[in-house]
């Protein structure tokens, strides 16, 4: 799959709607983890947890501001996930990128390539 720049990325009005896929790398330790997520950074502030899908593909977890609007899934077996997002918000904007999910939704590892999604109103 192509993944566009960081510095092309997408740019969606708000309350509308966007698919987004992501490849981690699964080249390193990944015993005892959930699965696969999503995180996104702001410009200025801190990266957060979005969305992930455990390996077994029975379970997501979902930060609060995004839960009823944005659906994260995969497909077993393969290393990449898949994040569909509807009624987005200006507040969305941010780039998103997946990585390996601990249990308590930190990050562990295996960084794919960010994807910059701007929301205009």
């Amino acid at each position: 799959q192509v993944r566009p720049a960081e510095s092309a990325g997408e740019l969606v009005q708000a309350g509308g709607s966007l698919g987004l896929s992501c490849t981690a790398s699964l080249s390193g330790r990944v015993f005892g983890t959930y699965g696969l997520g999503w995180f996104r950074q702001a410009p200025g502030k801190e990266r957060e947890f979005v969305a992930a899908i455990n390996w077994e593909g029975s379970g997501t977890r979902y930060a609060d501001s995004v839960k009823g609007r944005f659906i994260v899934s995969r497909e077993v077996g393969q290393n990449t996930v898949y994040l569909q997002m509807k009624d987005l918000k200006i507040e969305d904007t941010a780039n998103y990128v997946c990585a390996i999910t601990e249990h308590d939704t930190r990050a562990y590892g295996g960084w794919g390539q960010g994807t910059q999604v701007t929301v205009v109103a």
